[in-house]
């Protein structure tokens, strides 16, 4: 398979995608706004401990309150991931324990380790979403090209994709050699043949930014950034070319230059798969992308075959339904189904990549009879999954039909970077319906006209309920007028809001 990472600079926004074949597999978007602060290091001071959440609500400078939980709060004495890496010998690459140790139990209680008006360094592992303040963390990790410095930790750890064991032997024996200070560290799937000289020039650097930190925390004001993370742009480069792409392109003279310098400090040798794009076209329409994108956003997903999957997004989770649309089948109602079903697997698996959904989700596939074709749909799923660079976790398909699944988030979805709300309905998904507006509008009047001595009722509203008014429901119309002994008088109103309406008494001819 081909990857190829395609990034679009521009000075309000930049858009990073890693192409599959010529088709976009995942889509990282970073805007003026800098709502991606996942990985950012503050020095925070505590607003609020909640003992009965056995949390914590942390000012680091954003609008919204952080929070954090106690199983991310280091005490005193406390080896925060010991225990974990005791019983795992890798992790996934990335922050690479964060949202993995928070699920650990321990007999501690935040009040023992925090207390109100306490300042603490505090690392972003999840970015604010909706209306959720950001996921804090004190388990500190700090990613290079080869490694993540883990300045609580002393455990050298291997990334699982390097799978020779020679290899990891010698990349593990390598670290615990030159280290120095005895921090721990996450020897990246990048490190895969990288010699001593380069892995301790890195480990030198990660160092010499872990002491810059604690030393701007102790003269800084809270809140306070302490250190950002780098733009999306270095991030495409240190996280995915190489072993996750073979060329990037790039439509910034700026950006390819900063790139080149980046990897003349790192991997000179990656220089040469480093393109500056000069067309004339945009380059996301050169590669055709920006239809993929605004499919993406959309809540109903054609299938080939004429059916259709559905993506809804909840506070709670996320559910996705298979339908079989127009498509009718050849031979016999089973067939069809499983068909549906195994092409909606590969949209599925696709879709909740490039949206980067997270956490829990729910497809409710057609109904099966067979338990062969429930095995082939769940397996398909699987192994349409592995793909996917973030860590999923699917359960066997129930018999209500459902397959329950999470997914590792840490950044918001890209619905959430892209949309807003519906100001018309407030991001419910729907409106009133025309007709029961006019019923609501025939009960309102029916209320006001007790205290109203007017002569006639002036009623301003949407013109597509005027509309209705005058036509289909005219007959609401006569009916209140008869009810209140009053003329009532329509007056269409384009800025009214499809719901809105108003009602005032007019008192002379």
């Amino acid at each position: 398979m081909y990857k190829k990472i395609v990034i679009n600079v521009a000075d309000h926004e930049t858009r990073v995608a890693l192409l599959e074949d010529g088709n976009i597999a995942e889509l990282f978007i970073e805007q003026g706004d800098a709502s991606d602060i996942a990985g950012n290091i503050y020095k925070g001071k505590v607003q609020r401990v909640l003992p009965g959440m056995q949390a914590a609500f942390v000012d680091i400078g954003l609008k919204q309150a952080a929070f954090i939980y106690v199983s991310d709060v280091i005490g005193e004495n406390y080896s925060p991931i010991e225990d974990f890496l005791n019983n795992n010998s890798s992790t996934e690459e990335g922050i690479p324990y964060n949202s993995y140790i928070s699920s650990i139990r321990r007999d501690r209680h935040i009040e023992e380790l925090i207390t109100e008006g306490q300042e603490m360094m505090v690392q972003a592992a999840k970015a604010p979403m909706g209306s959720k303040g950001a996921r804090l963390t004190t388990h500190i990790s700090l990613p290079g090209r080869f490694l993540v410095l883990m300045p609580a930790s002393e455990h050298v750890g291997i990334s699982r994709r390097i799978e020779d064991d020679t290899e990891r032997n010698r990349l593990k024996a390598t670290v615990e050699s030159i280290r120095e200070n005895n921090f721990g560290y996450i020897v990246r799937t990048a490190a895969e043949g990288v010699q001593e000289e380069k892995l301790k020039y890195e480990m030198g650097f990660l160092n010499n930014l872990w002491e810059s930190i604690q030393q701007k925390y102790q003269t800084a004001p809270a809140p306070y950034l302490l250190h950002k993370e780098v733009a999306v742009s270095l991030r495409a480069v240190r996280d995915l070319l190489l072993h996750e792409a073979e060329k990037l392109i790039i439509d910034s003279r700026s950006g390819y230059e900063s790139i080149l310098k980046f990897l003349d400090e790192f991997m000179p040798s990656l220089k040469d798969s480093v393109e500056f794009y000069e067309g004339l076209e945009p380059i996301f329409d050169s590669f055709n992308l920006e239809a993929d994108i605004s499919r993406a956003l959309k809540k109903k997903v054609w299938l080939k075959s004429g059916g259709y999957i559905v993506i809804e997004h909840t506070e709670a989770l996320v559910a996705i339904d298979v339908n079989t649309g127009r498509y009718v089948g050849k031979y016999n109602l089973e067939e069809t189904i499983l068909k549906t079903n195994l092409e909606a697997v590969k949209e599925i698996a696709y879709q909740i990549r490039l949206r980067d959904i997270g956490g829990i989700i729910i497809i409710d596939f057609i109904d099966m009879e067979k338990k062969s074709n429930q095995e082939k749909v769940f397996n398909a799923l699987k192994e349409a999954l592995k793909k996917d660079r973030s860590k999923t976790h699917v359960l066997p398909i129930s018999e209500l039909g459902l397959i329950q699944m999470t997914r590792k988030r840490i950044r918001k979805p890209l619905t959430r970077i892209l949309c807003e709300p519906c100001f018309y309905c407030d991001g419910e998904g729907y409106l009133i319906s025309k007709q029961t507006i006019c019923y609501n509008i025939y009960r309102e009047i029916i209320r006001e006209s007790r205290d109203m001595i007017g002569v006639k009722v002036s009623l301003r509203v949407n013109p597509e309920i005027a509309e209705l008014l005058y036509g289909e429901e005219s007959h609401i119309i006569v009916a209140v007028e008869r009810v209140i002994g009053r003329q009532i008088v329509i007056y269409p109103d384009a800025k009214l809001h499809m719901e809105e309406f108003n009602i005032f008494e007019i008192i002379k001819e």
